[in-house]
């Protein structure tokens, strides 16, 4: 009988002692995940006593509150949203089930768990606050984004609500300082406490055929067309196979694809200058055969290699906002590299990748790290973290990028440019805007259907701003895309 009770006594001791020691591992080791875990109630109550940061765009201009806390009648927080269709591609939205865009990049700092934030939220243990978020400051300029989100909304009221985005960047320190995205959403509409409410507006939202959700300057992508041109020049002017803008390029009116019985041709079928031009006219007359050709002797892992060097197949990107990756396959068959020389085949860019295309070349060949966050301060403005620009690399010499940008220079002032009509200074105030228009076909060749392009940086001499505008559907990139982009510079040089 005593056996048994000991043999029993030594079980009960042994649970009890996991038991302890699981209390004790949940206190200790899990406290955090536990803490962050969507579905914990004490969390999510305690949270809405607590006073969110506020995230401010504050890149150019006055400072702009674009999210905020306000205390509501039961005494708990709800975000709010005061200008909410123009920011709700970079602010996402924080809700009662999860949060996206710099609500989620940033919400240990917006909701005060962050270790920096410890020391100050201890002091309120004896001043009697409740734990508040730090705010985050944004390298977002606020005219220049609703300048971008107006025009993509007018551009999409005039042309049947065509899904479009921009994006704009700083050349020399690659802050990011627009970033539209059309058709959007009210992220006010996620916010509210009550848990069915916010259900209801979900599911709405994803049932919207026009993706209002998708943030379409950081996760969609598209052809580039022409505005690859930008990477096949610098290849050719890199591996010395093109001297410079004024080397001839063979560019046939009709180029059969080697290999294929696929045939190149120009815009409407026309001669590209009198069939052997400078890579200058070509480039400012957007030649496909001349570019295409020109890709086949270039070779495949060269482009790739370049394309790779402007951040193409990059999986890792962040701004901290995550970034689906532009690809450039890697191929050797001629005739695809030759398809792909022109922005077609299988290549694909994000609006960002092209900005940052036109950013290389602005910065002299070197292509900064492109960054959304430029500072965190906690409650009592103490700098808890702060933006230092950062190069990702060189990709082309001062030399190459030189030569590129004075072909981008060509396609907007000389005459027979594809964006003079749109982009020519006597239609942008005055500016000497330098860029590259493309016009991709998207899988549907019916007439109209091919997306616009259109890739920028100004003013020439001494650029202050990269403009990337993608418009699905939007036919040719001069026509659609690069008056969006002239709106955004104006919007830019009014506070330059």
């Amino acid at each position: 009988m005593n056996r048994a009770i000991r043999r029993l006594s030594i079980v009960c001791l042994g649970m009890f002692v996991l038991l302890l020691g699981w209390v004790n591992y949940l206190q200790v080791f899990r406290v955090n995940s536990l803490a962050q875990e969507p579905g914990n109630i004490r969390i999510i109550d305690q949270s809405l006593k607590n006073q969110r940061g506020e995230i401010i765009a504050n890149g150019g201009g006055p400072q702009k509150v674009i999210a905020e806390s306000k205390m509501t009648q039961g005494g708990i927080y709800e975000r709010f949203y005061p200008d909410p269709y123009p920011y709700a591609p970079v602010t996402g939205y924080d809700s009662l089930f999860g949060n996206t865009g710099i609500e989620q990049a940033e919400d240990k700092y917006l909701n005060g768990t962050a270790s920096s934030l410890a020391i100050f939220n201890f002091k309120g243990l004896f001043t009697g606050h409740s734990k508040q978020g730090a705010s985050v400051y944004l390298t977002i300029d606020a005219k220049v984004q609703e300048a971008a989100y107006n025009a993509l909304v007018s551009m999409g009221e005039s042309d049947g609500g065509k899904p479009a985005a921009a994006v704009a960047i700083d050349p020399s320190t690659g802050a990011i300082l627009a970033l539209a995205s059309y058709p959007t959403f009210n992220p006010n509409l996620l916010a509210p406490i009550s848990s069915a409410q916010v259900k209801k507006n979900d599911n709405k939202l994803l049932a919207d055929p026009n993706q209002p959700l998708l943030n379409r300057a950081l996760n969609d992508t598209f052809p580039p067309g022409s505005t690859f041109k930008i990477v096949t020049s610098s290849t050719a002017f890199s591996t010395g196979k093109v001297a410079g803008p004024t080397s001839t390029i063979p560019a046939p009116q009709f180029y059969r694809l080697p290999g294929s019985t696929h045939v190149l041709t120009n815009d409407d079928d026309s001669t590209c200058g009198d069939g052997n031009p400078q890579i200058i006219l070509a480039f400012t007359l957007s030649c496909n055969t001349a570019f295409g050709k020109l890709g086949a002797r270039l070779g495949g892992p060269a482009l790739h290699n370049y394309a790779n060097l402007f951040n193409f197949n990059d999986p890792n990107l962040t701004i901290p906002l995550s970034v689906s990756p532009s690809q450039y396959p890697s191929i050797t068959d001629p005739a695809e590299v030759a398809q792909s020389a022109i922005g077609q085949f299988s290549d694909t860019v994000t609006p960002l990748q092209e900005a940052m295309m036109a950013a290389t070349i602005a910065n002299h060949g070197v292509l900064m790290r492109p960054y959304l966050v430029q500072q965190i301060r906690a409650p009592d403005q103490e700098v808890v973290s702060s933006a230092q620009p950062a190069a990702l690399r060189t990709v082309v010499s001062s030399s190459v990028a030189a030569n590129v940008a004075k072909m981008m220079f060509s396609v907007t002032h000389n005459p027979l440019g594809t964006a003079y009509a749109t982009a020519n200074p006597s239609v942008a105030n005055g500016i000497n805007i330098s860029g590259k228009t493309g016009t991709a076909q998207n899988g549907q060749n019916n007439s109209g259907l091919n997306d616009a392009v259109f890739t920028c940086f100004a003013p020439s001499a001494n650029p202050g701003i990269a403009v990337a505008v993608i418009v699905k559907g939007g036919g040719f990139g001069a026509d659609a895309a690069a008056p969006i982009a002239v709106k955004i510079i104006e919007a830019f040089m009014e506070q330059h």
